[in-house]
Formats: structure tokens, sequence, C-alpha cells
């Protein structure tokens, strides 16, 4: 099989020597057939991003928030490109004044909100050196004390309510750390903590004045400066400082709008953005930067998760970006009120739905499929996001089929699907609006890189097979610059110039790309037999009576077992149906419960002609989802493994004591 609608080959395939194994052709985007998109000329730096925006369109609104008037949020009040540009240089000016010049290091900490982007533009513009390590506001107080002392941060902004966080890593961060920054107030009692230790720290207020009347010589910039270390959240060990360069971001922004321009999407300075994915993650990171680029406008949430869709309804964003656990709420929440709706209703969107899924799989675009069933029926979901969604990007985590199919048809708007790590500066491929076909995969490589599969010969991955497999790599200037401080673990992944993403792809006909499995999540079971779990969850993840599915197994079983997450609706609709009694908690400790989902994992086994040692044979129902409060997922949602055995050792012991054995 060879993939071409979307691909151009430009290198060919490899036979395995020299211990290394077999690699597929290398492909890159269609959009790239004539070469890799020129650099934006006279951008060297994110600085100069910012910059030229500044100078370009000055008066454009650029950071929102609401306004909170006699305690109620009201409409989102904005400062300008110039405005935001002149506080970017009292911050810079007040950090001069401290005494922070050449080699500091400047730590950000908190959600997001207009005074993270003002920090972060600062480093960009004041210092030689300026990489500034992004601190996940979720992570807690051992991480931040990690991420402090590896990174030598000497100045921190921070939220107002982490300031306690911070407090916390004292004495053993005060080595590095000289001077705090709160993005609100600070309270007299945190003033007398802090100076116990020699430390300063001001209020977001007190330090803008210190940058009042001064000026400073501005440092020359290059593309191969580092201008963040980005920490990954990991799901083993110590976050890792994924070094970034201005080359980086820069050539990804190129390659990006090069790709919204091929598929006629192109981001405009009328369009606006909802920022409430973690700016201390790449994929929100580089968003941000490109609405940035076209001086858009950035409005900010409130913070709060279940004030997220007024915040949105408010805002009235033109593209939003979501990681799979928002979509599938908005999933969730959209077919709850279907079947509440009454039988009436339930009829007419059940039939718009499949006359317009039906237009769109014969190749209908969405706009066009049925503009009757739009105006009628799905209109009331695109004005529940704001009334004016063009583009849905989902990323971070693989997101459902039918939850992308589902959204595809209603949302009114495109809905596509990204693929990509901190280490190649967040988006690699992304899928292509108008294109169904694409469902359930990551789509063609961005525009400025080069990808090819290398074989996994111990999992049964054939990169030269009739339908490539095997472990996806990477080759372009998106990728990072090394691990801070890990040379070791980054001659692991950059071998030859190509970063070993670990995950294993499946390339299909039309040069989309399925991630299907991981390398590293493969275990032997007592029979000999090999595991690859991430390609069991994907499956299992299919019966839409769960919404999370935690698949174990080890070398001292013959079998495997599972923590299911179960879907509230689906399980309550059942015990309405099979008259069992109980609340959702009472539910998930029913026998005949278990039973059916049981049921449903085998149906979908035997449906994907799994093998007898991959169906699971017994499974624990938690009524509560994965959550990163038990540190059982990153912040970006993938499974955190050993945590999770931790976690359920018990419950996992019980499961394989219970005589459920095959």
């Amino acid at each position: 099989m060879s993939p071409k609608k979307f691909l151009v080959e430009v290198e060919k395939a490899k036979e395995a020597k020299d211990g290394r194994p077999s690699t597929g052709p290398v492909y890159r985007s269609l959009f790239a057939k004539g070469g890799f998109p020129e650099p934006i000329g006279g951008m060297e730096s994110c600085w100069d991003v910012f910059r030229m925006t500044v100078e370009r369109c000055p008066a454009n609104p650029m950071l929102g928030r609401r306004e909170i008037v006699n305690g109620k949020p009201g409409k989102y009040v904005w400062k300008t490109y110039k405005e935001v540009y002149d506080l970017v240089i009292k911050v810079g000016n007040a950090m001069r004044s401290c005494g922070f010049g050449e080699g500091a290091k400047c730590g950000i900490y908190g959600a997001n909100c207009p005074e993270w982007i003002i920090s972060m533009e600062v480093p960009f513009f004041f210092f030689d050196f300026p990489p500034h390590p992004s601190l996940y506001d979720t992570l807690g107080a051992g991480a931040i004390e990690f991420v402090i002392n590896h990174a030598e941060v000497s100045i921190a902004f921070a939220e107002e309510k982490k300031i306690s966080e911070v407090l916390k890593t004292f004495p053993n961060t005060t080595k590095y750390l000289k001077t705090l920054v709160s993005f609100g107030k600070v309270t007299p009692e945190q003033k007398e903590e802090v100076e116990k230790f020699g430390l300063a720290i001001y209020s977001w207020d007190e330090f803008l004045q210190l940058g009042d009347g001064k000026q400073f010589d501005l440092p020359v910039k290059k593309k191969s400066d580092v201008c963040t270390i980005m920490y990954t959240s990991g799901t083993t060990g110590d976050p890792k400082g994924v070094m970034i360069s201005n080359d980086s971001i820069i050539d990804l922004l190129s390659g990006v709008k090069c790709l919204l321009d091929s598929v006629k999407e192109t981001l405009e300075e009328k369009d606006v953005y909802l920022s409430y994915l973690p700016l201390a993650h790449i994929f929100d990171r580089v968003i941000e930067e490109l609405f940035i680029l076209c001086g858009a406008s950035i409005g900010f949430w409130r913070g709060d998760v279940k004030l997220l869709l007024e915040d949105i309804a408010e805002l009235k964003p033109t593209i939003f970006c979501a990681v799979p656990r928002v979509l599938d709420r908005i999933y969730t929440g959209l077919n709850q009120k279907i079947s509440s709706g009454g039988f009436l209703k339930k009829t007419v969107f059940n039939f718009a739905y499949s006359y317009k899924l039906h237009n769109m799989r014969k190749g209908s675009k969405h706009e066009e499929a049925s503009q009757i069933c739009d105006k009628i029926v799905f209109s009331q979901v695109k004005q529940g996001l704001g009334g004016r969604v063009r583009l849905i990007l989902s990323g971070a985590a693989p997101l459902s089929t039918h939850v992308e199919e589902f959204l595809r048809v209603v949302a009114c708007a495109h809905v596509i699907q990204g693929y990509g790590l901190t280490e190649t500066c967040a988006g690699t491929f992304v899928s292509l609006p108008n294109e169904l076909a694409m469902l359930g995969t990551v789509g063609p490589p961005v525009p400025n890189v080069d990808v090819c599969l290398e074989s996994v010969p111990e999992m049964g991955y054939d990169a030269l097979s009739d339908t490539p497999r095997g472990e996806v790599c990477i080759r372009g200037k998106t990728l990072f610059s090394g691990y801070y401080k890990r040379e070791d673990l980054t001659k692991e992944v950059m071998i030859d110039g190509w970063f070993h993403t670990g995950d294993v792809g499946e390339w299909q006909q039309d040069g989309s790309l399925k991630i299907i499995d991981r390398k590293k999540n493969i275990f032997k079971l007592s029979q000999g037999e090999y595991v690859a779990v991430e390609n069991l969850e994907n499956i299992y993840s299919l019966v839409t009576a769960i919404d999370s599915i935690w698949v174990y197994g080890n070398s001292f079983e013959s079998f495997l077992v599972a923590v299911v997450n179960p879907n509230k609706q689906a399980l309550e609709h059942w015990a309405e149906e099979n008259r069992v009694t109980g609340d959702f908690n009472s539910l998930c400790e029913n026998p005949r419960a278990k039973e059916y989902i049981l049921g449903e994992l085998a149906k979908i086994a035997k449906e994907k002609k799994l093998k007898g040692f991959e169906f699971i044979r017994a499974i624990h129902f938690d009524p509560e989802p994965f959550d990163m409060e038990r540190d059982l997922i990153t912040p970006t949602y993938k499974k955190k493994r050993p945590q999770l055995l931790k976690y359920y050792k018990n419950v996992i012991d019980n499961m394989y004591k219970s005589g459920n054995k095959p």
C-alpha cells in the first residue's frame, strides 16, 4: 500500500541493517510539494512575532478578560497590542532594575491570564539567554520544587492563589529563587515569610512601578537561541525540560500558516480565541503565538471549568481548541439533552443527523450537507459555542471516533484532530477539513516536517508491509534542541537527526496517520504472549458504555484485568431497562452491571478479532474519572501507569484472587 493523496515521497524505504530496524519511505505534506514554507521575513525570534504585530496593528484588541461588576461577570475588557507592549516594557525594566540580566531564568506559574502572556514576552525581549521554564498550574509543590531547582529559576511570576504553593518549597528552592511576583496581591504574612529567607516579593502593581521611567539596551536575538524550557508532566519520573528554540516556534508558525492558507481557513485579525488550555503546555502556547502573529484577539476564561460555557457564550470565539475530555463532556451533555427532549425532538434530531452524515459521507462539505438541518436542528449546538466557531481543533490525546463524527455533523464547524509532542513543538500532524475519511486519524503531516515509520519487530509492526505500521519518526526545524541537563535522554530519542516519538502509527490509504499503540507500553503475560496495551485500550474505548479504561497485566498472570470509568448515562439507562435500582455509585458495585460491561467489552474484542489472551477477564468500576488530583493522569490526560498501579493495587490483587481466571 502506497499512500499518495496527501503525501509526497522524498526518500525511499530502507531495509534493516547494522542492527537498525527497517524504515518505510520518508514522506512530507502534499502542501510542501515544492519545498518547506519559507520563514516569515524579518522574523528572527518570538519577540519579533509580537513586536512586528504591534507595529502593524497597534490598536487591535490583544488580551481580554471578563470585567467583574458587583461580584458578577460582565463583558470582556480588552488591552490593545500597543497597551500590552507598554506593559511588557515596564515589566522588563522592573526586572532589570532588580538586577536580573544575562543568565536569569524567569519561571511562570499559574492559570492562563493576561499577566501570563506579558510575563512570557519579557524574557524574549530583555535577556540574552531567556528560557522561561513553564510550570503547570496543576503540579504540586514537589514538582514545582524540582523545576525551580533544575532550571535554576531566579525570578518567578505566579498566580495570586499559587503563591502559597511556591512558599511550600522554601527553603529548598531559595538557593536559586530570589524574587517572587504575584499576578495579584500579596498578603503581609506572605511578605514576612518570603523576607525571612532573604527574598523579595511584589504584587503586580508594585512590580510595574519599579519599571517606571527606566530604559535599557536591547540584546540581539538569534533563531538558534533557546526561547523556552517547557517541562513535560511525564507519565513516569521527574519532568523533563524540553528546550525549544526561536527557530522551532517560528518554523512551526510558518508551516501552520501555510496549511491554513492551503485549506482556505486563513487566520485573520478578526479571529478570536478562548485561552483556557494550559499555557504551560506546548499545544496552547503555539496556538496563542499564531494568534499574536496574525494580530487576532485572545480572551481568557475565569479559571473554572463549570463556567467555561458561560465564558464561551460571552466571548464568542471563532477558533476553539480542546482536549478530548472537554469534547467528551460536550458530547455527553448534548446526548443527555436529546434523550430528555421527548420522542418528537429525538426523532427529528436522529433523522437530521443521519441525513446530514449520509451527505457528508458522499463527499458534501459540512456547510453544504444540509443547510436546512443546520438552521433548524443544529444551530443550537453552534450557539452553545458562542455562535461563531468555524474551527474546532482537538489535541493532546486521542479523540474517540464516535465523538469526532458526532461533532463534525452537529457543531456546524470543522472538527479536526491533531498530534504532536512538546519535543516536536506541538502540531506535527493534523486532519483536514471536510475529509470525513480521516475520522479516527491525526491526518497528514504539517508542511514543514519529514516523517517516516520505523519497524518495531518485537511488537510485530512492519514499516514495509502492505499496511505500513511502525514507530513515528520526525525530522525538521521544529524539533526541540534537547532535554535541559539531560544529554543522555536526548541521545536516546534523537538518532541521525530523527526524533523517535515512541508512538506507533499506521499509514492510511489517503496519507493520514492513525496512532495505534505506544512502543514502551508492552508487557508479557505468564504464557509468554506480548500485549500492546494502548492498542487494546483504544479498541475497548469504542464501547460507548464506558468513558475510560485502564488495562493491566503482568508476567506473573495469564490474563488481563481492567479498571473502568463507566458512562453514567449509559449505566443508568441499562439499570432502568433491567429493573436494577440504586444510584450511580451503587450501580458501580453491582455484579450484574459488571457482567453487562464485561459482555460489551467481549463483543468489541470479538468484532475486532482480538486474540484470546487479549480479552479482559475481570473489571473494577471507579465512578470517579481518572484525574490529576489523584495523580492518575497528566495535565494532557495521558495515563500515568505506575501511579495507576500503585493507586489500584489492592483492587488489582483482588481481581486476580477472585478466581475469575479463564
